[in-house]
């Protein structure tokens, strides 16, 4: 038998509301206020956070093979099914933007909102409904 950790996947997944708010708040006005820049930048951070801790308590939980990389996380998601290949590319775009997030910060672009955002929001509520349908597919109880 697995042990999944479905009440941290939870904990996290619940964060996706907060996040989309913020995506909506920020492009309200896009690039007029350098508050709402940077409030959508740590919403982009927190979601590729909520992303790859999912994708790890799944795969650490089923005994997937080891991910070598945040983009190999979402990759093994695809290969298990959890998620389909368009959320999977999606997602993968998404884990791209942690490097220069978190290591290229001084070179992001706040002059308006990030492309992708637009794309978000469908997708990481997708991505809650495909992780707990594969949770209940798997017998996991919540």
């Amino acid at each position: 038998m697995y042990y999944v950790n479905r009440e941290q996947i939870e904990r996290r997944l619940d964060v996706i509301p907060e996040i989309l708010q913020v995506f909506t708040l920020a492009n309200t006005n896009p690039g007029e206020h350098l508050l709402a820049r940077y409030a959508e930048e740590r919403a982009i951070h927190l979601a590729i956070e909520v992303v790859t801790d999912v994708g790890s308590y799944l795969i650490d939980g089923f005994i997937m093979r080891d991910a070598s990389s945040y983009e190999d996380i979402v990759e093994i998601m695809m290969d298990e099914q959890v998620v389909d290949k368009e959320l999977g590319n999606i997602l993968t775009k998404l884990v791209r933007l942690r490097r220069p997030l978190v290591q290229s910060y001084f070179d992001w672009d706040r002059s308006g909102g990030h492309e992708l955002v637009q794309y978000l929001h469908a997708a990481l509520d997708s991505f809650a409904n495909k992780v707990r349908s594969y949770l209940d597919r798997e017998a996991i109880p919540s």
